[in-house]
């Protein structure tokens, strides 16, 4: 056993030779895990009562002779063409009103009962003919779920989803807060898909109630949930064992996955950066999918080998980092590392999408080279690293209410995203070297010594108690600036900002003011000064220690930033939209008092991350993502496992541009 190691593979679209020729390629680059299947409805059902299996008979046969392993796909992320015009209603209606004809893909309309017929039958037949199959290791339903539907099944489906969440229109009525504009309903057919001919101006984040906005957003993820589940239920009746998952996409906003990620076995997903210079960005992704299933191994189920083909502009990897982007998932929880796409295909929108083999088939390609260099290496680490979990004494809470609630919400500040300010928290937690889980507000916290919450805009349920006990039992919690608005039916609390967390934070917020990115408003902090922009709370302490405050406009001199006791530890609450220095201070405080900082916290843009097998090994991963070698003191002894090098107690080690080490940790010590 080993990291699965290949990726997304089409032989469909090529003649027979061309499959001859990759397996050659397959074998010198030590693929041996292919994702098939994964567009090929047209292919397996030409007509509505005709299935053909035979070339995707020819697909698996020819990948398991090899002795290759198989993740099948369904085939459903695009129907085909004859469906769409047998039941045009299987089509989506998109947000400003428009039917949509027969084209792209993601344009299945997720409560259309035909599309969910017939998508549950493909995979129900699929898992007839190859549940069992002993090439087949996973199931792969649909492709990269994703975008909306505002057609009158999707509303008929909304409303049906309302009558379960609330149970009577007295009920959603007090929930959307109706007796504004006059909108209070009487009857359930009087409630429409908030769209650009309903509720909205300006585009889907300007709604004129954000709650019903907000149970659209929650509705129409359930709604693609749904489509999930029917195929995954049709698999298990013939394959009662094989794994079951889909392809996620990260940091994507539409798909709340923590609400899917019971319902599937294990978790994969898509790395596609949107630069080449975002290395702390994809660790929050891979520990957001990490933490999907409690710390439960992932698959990279997709990532370039090269460059990608989707955006304006496209830059290539540069060599070295595809190696490194492959090792940085596998320190964060990663069980195969696989590519999209295993060969270049000849047309459409994704021939020049990067691919292990391009379209002249050569083997002796920069990218082919660096694709085989990293399957020797997997295959000589072997199972070293296989289902390693990642200790973490941090949680950095992440949740897709609140990034919804705050980005459709009127006031106070369009210009604050949420993503931008988890990231902020999460590069500084990332420069720190700390080790942390990125989970959702539904998590045990218990085992945290610091609980960083970043613009925890709703708060449900016990989770404001839940922070108070991280703090009691002496951990430290950090909120900031729009914290504590609103609950879970994005309805404002009666109380003082911030609502359910004032008594842990120990300030209250009368005012706030929001200036656009021109506007800059120093703030003092830790005898240095730091820049603020966007937003400013002005922050009136009810117990609370001054740390930072305020240096320009009617404010100066007002609490910026403050700390307080609470128990045996801290609530910190950070009322502006500090730079990035002021933000690292602030964490850095933080570690500091739990001793957690990493081994290198000072060296810029070198990563840490420590794995502990299931035979109690603890392996440190050290990643240089800077174009220039860097050497680093040994704080952890040990042995490399990627060249077999001792780190010598007290010795130094050089790390090549873009350079990675495996260290298995001596002893019982260590990170």
């Amino acid at each position: 056993m080993k990291i699965l190691y290949g990726g997304d593979y089409n032989p469909e679209q090529w003649p027979d030779e061309v499959w001859e020729q990759d397996h050659r390629r397959f074998g010198e680059a030590h693929i041996d895990t292919l994702t098939v299947g994964v567009f090929t409805w047209a292919l397996t059902q030409p007509a509505p009562d005709v299935y053909d299996f035979t070339v995707l008979d020819r697909i698996v046969a020819r990948a398991a002779a090899e002795g290759r392993r198989i993740c099948l796909a369904t085939g459903t992320g695009a129907h085909p063409a004859w469906l769409a015009r047998a039941h045009p209603e299987v089509t989506r209606t998109d947000f400003e009103g428009r039917k949509h004809r027969y084209g792209q893909r993601h344009n299945s309309c997720p409560s259309s009962p035909v599309f969910r017929r017939l998508s549950s039958e493909m995979a129900r037949r699929l898992a007839r003919r190859y549940g069992g199959h002993p090439a087949v290791i996973a199931w792969h339903v649909g492709n990269e779920y994703g975008g909306s539907c505002y057609c009158p099944l999707c509303t008929e489906g909304f409303r049906a989803w309302l009558r379960a969440r609330y149970g009577s229109l007295r009920a959603l009525n007090d929930a959307w807060y109706t007796t504004f504009w006059s909108h209070t309903f009487s009857d359930w057919d009087e409630i429409e898909a908030p769209s650009a001919l309903t509720e909205h101006w300006r585009g889907p984040d300007h709604t004129a109630f954000q709650g019903i906005t907000l149970d659209y957003l929650r509705f129409m993820s359930d709604a693609m949930l749904a489509n999930f589940s029917d195929e995954k239920a049709a698999i298990r009746e013939s394959d009662p064992g094989t794994p079951v998952t889909t392809n996620f996409m990260g940091l994507y906003r539409p798909i709340d996955y923590h609400r899917w990620a019971s319902d599937l076995d294990f978790v994969s997903w898509d790395n596609y950066p949107p630069d080449d210079r975002s290395p702390a960005r994809m660790a929050l992704a891979h520990d957001l999918m990490r933490g999907l299933k409690g710390g439960r191994p992932f698959w990279l189920m997709e990532q370039t080998p090269s460059v990608t083909a989707c955006r304006d502009v496209n830059p290539l990897k540069r060599p070295g980092v595809m190696r490194l982007w492959s090792w940085q998932a596998i320190a964060h929880g990663a069980d195969a590392v696989l590519f999209f796409q295993m060969r270049a295909g000849r047309g459409a929108s994704e021939k020049y999408h990067g691919a292990v083999i391009g379209h002249s088939g050569r083997a002796d390609t920069r990218v082919f080279r660096e694709v085989a260099a990293l399957g020797a290496e997997l295959s000589r680490v072997g199972p070293a690293t296989l289902g390693g979990r990642t200790p973490a004494r941090v949680a950095l809470l992440f949740d897709w209410d609140s990034w919804w609630a705050l980005e459709i919400s009127d006031g106070p500040s369009r210009l604050v995203r949420y993503l931008d300010v988890v990231t902020a928290y999460h590069r500084a937690l990332w420069d720190a070297g700390a080790g942390l889980d990125v989970v959702p507000v539904t998590a045990d916290l218990s085992g945290y010594d610091v609980v960083v919450a970043p613009v925890l805009h709703m708060v449900k349920g016990d989770l404001a108690a839940r922070l108070e006990a991280v703090a009691a039992r002496g951990g430290s919690v950090v909120t900031t600036f729009l914290s504590g608005r609103v609950d879970e039916d994005d309805n404002a609390f009666l109380a003082d900002v911030p609502g359910p967390l004032a008594r842990l934070m120990g300030v209250r917020v009368d005012e706030c003011d929001a200036r656009d990115g021109t506007y800059l408003n120093p703030v003092a902090l830790g005898g240095e000064t730091v820049e603020a922009r966007l937003l400013f709370e002005l922050v009136v302490p009810d117990g609370a220690t001054v740390v930072g405050t305020y240096c320009s406009d009617f404010y100066a001199g007002t609490a910026a930033v403050t700390r307080n006791d609470f128990g045996a530890g801290h609530g910190w609450y950070v009322g502006a939209a500090l730079d990035a220095a002021g933000v690292a201070w602030v964490v850095r405080q933080v570690l500091d008092r739990h001793e957690l900082l990493g081994p290198y916290p000072d060296v810029p843009d070198v990563e840490t991350a420590v794995r502990v097998t299931p035979d109690g090994s603890r392996l440190l991963f050290v990643l240089n993502h800077r174009p220039d070698a860097v050497t680093l003191p040994v704080v952890h002894p040990g042995t490399d496992l990627l060249t077999g090098d001792p780190a010598e107690p007290g010795g130094r080690m050089t790390l090549a541009p873009h350079g990675v080490l495996v260290i298995r940790v001596s002893g019982s010590g260590g990170p």
